[in-house]
């Protein structure tokens, strides 16, 4: 646990946060991402969510220099099992001590207070994607963003798109019902985490200083017979020149739970009166919508990385998933910053189960544990890695059948950031 104290050799402490310093703890950080304060309402959220006992800091003297914390999370990985992962966050390290090891030592004991708590995985979501590679976290999984001519792109829905009705409701009365709704696509798709008391909240914030011109949060939700199923949580930004309306839908938040559902959605997006553009960010690379619109040139679809992944207990973490395909491969595992995944291990598995462990046969892949944590949701094949250089084959054919069995039908997707 983080309740040690820990100094290096610049004087540097190293030790968990109290629940009476975290406001003091959380002004630094936001000092670090640039000083602009958040909304109380958001700060306040935060700070109920955040577990001091999974919570660092490093102190220089009375200063705060560097923070670090951890959420519980239960991430879906393929095969839908909930998997227990530390959700690294609010990490910085001040101006001021820059180039001093400061992010390198709470990382350090971040990864191993994780491996004591018995946690497979940590994952993360990076400011800046340079930073977290040489700790071994591979980028796993990435989302697409659109910015969708809705003038001159339209849709073709599928059958049944009509039954699905649709109504606006206070966001805040439907939280409940969409919340429940949410949880039942959690096990569908990896990458997504299902949410612990008050992580609903989140959806909800909806500071004036941070839409930018838009609207407050609107939702619609889609009934079909009575019954959920489907929503969208959306701002819309007014906007006219010369020759009249132009403005914008900012798509929040969407899930449906079928085809016919999902397209009287989107559908609904497209159509607000007075507006001609959509913008859908962070959403599903693989979303069925961009085989429903007329020009998918006109929706100027565009890629990001998202959730980056590390295995802290590589064994575990590839027992906890299934595989599409059948494999027995042995890896052979680079993983300077922990080197208790370092070495040779045989994973065999199928749809069904897996087994990992050391081995000392000969090794048919090599690679670092950073691959491993890029490939390990499934949205990243291992033979692309090995193009760049960095899976090297050492047994004929085990890269495809390794690549094959890692994949996954459905891409991974983070719903949101932490």
């Amino acid at each position: 646990m983080a309740t040690d104290l820990a100094q290096d050799d610049c004087g540097i402490e190293l030790r968990a946060v109290r629940r009476d310093e975290l406001d003091e703890w959380y002004d630094n950080l936001v000092r670090a991402f640039g000083g602009v304060p958040e909304a109380a309402e958001e700060r306040q959220l935060y700070l109920e969510l955040i577990e001091p006992e999974r919570t660092i800091g490093a102190r220089d003297g009375d200063a705060w220099v560097g923070t670090a914390g951890a959420f519980d999370f239960r991430l879906t990985v393929p095969g839908g099992a909930p998997v227990r992962a530390a959700g690294v966050t609010m990490v910085s390290v001040a101006a001021t001590h820059r180039r001093r090891g400061v992010l390198t030592s709470m990382m350090r004991r971040q990864l191993d207070d994780v491996r004591s708590w018995g946690w497979p995985l940590a994952v993360l979501t990076a400011s800046e994607p340079a930073i977290y590679g040489r700790f071994g976290y591979g980028a796993a999984t990435f989302q697409a963003h659109a910015e969708i001519d809705t003038g001159r792109v339209r849709l073709a829905v599928p059958p049944g798109t009509d039954d699905v009705r649709l109504r606006y409701a206070a966001p805040a009365d439907v939280l409940d019902a969409c919340e429940a709704l949410y949880a039942r696509q959690v096990p569908l798709r990896p990458g997504m985490v299902a949410r612990l008391p008050k992580w609903e909240r989140v959806a909800l914030l909806d500071p004036e200083s941070e839409r930018n011109g838009a609207s407050p949060l609107q939702c619609v939700v889609a009934e079909r017979d009575g019954e959920l199923v489907g929503y969208a949580r959306f701002r819309v930004r007014p906007d006219w020149d010369h020759a009249g309306a132009k403005g914008t839908v900012v798509l929040e938040d969407l899930e449906a739970v079928d085809p016919a559902a999902r397209a009287a959605v989107w559908r609904f997006l497209f159509d607000i009166d007075l507006t001609s553009t959509l913008l859908a960010r962070g959403r599903p690379v693989d979303e069925g919508w961009q085989h429903l619109v007329s020009d998918i040139r006109r929706c100027q679809v565009r890629l990001r990385d998202s959730l980056y992944v590390r295995l802290v207990d590589l064994g575990a973490a590839l027992e906890a998933r299934t595989y599409q395909a059948p494999v027995d491969v042995v890896f052979s595992v680079e993983d300077a910053f922990c080197p208790w995944n370092a070495g040779r291990w045989r994973l065999t598995g199928d749809a069904k189960g897996a087994s990992c462990s050391r081995t000392e046969e000969p090794a048919e892949l090599a690679l670092s544990v950073r691959e491993l944590g890029a490939a390990y949701l499934g949205g990243v094949p291992l033979t692309s890695l090995a193009a760049a250089g960095r899976v090297q084959e050492l047994r004929q054919g085990a890269l495809t059948e390794a690549s094959v069995a890692f994949a996954s039908p459905t891409a991974p997707w983070l719903p949101h950031g932490f």
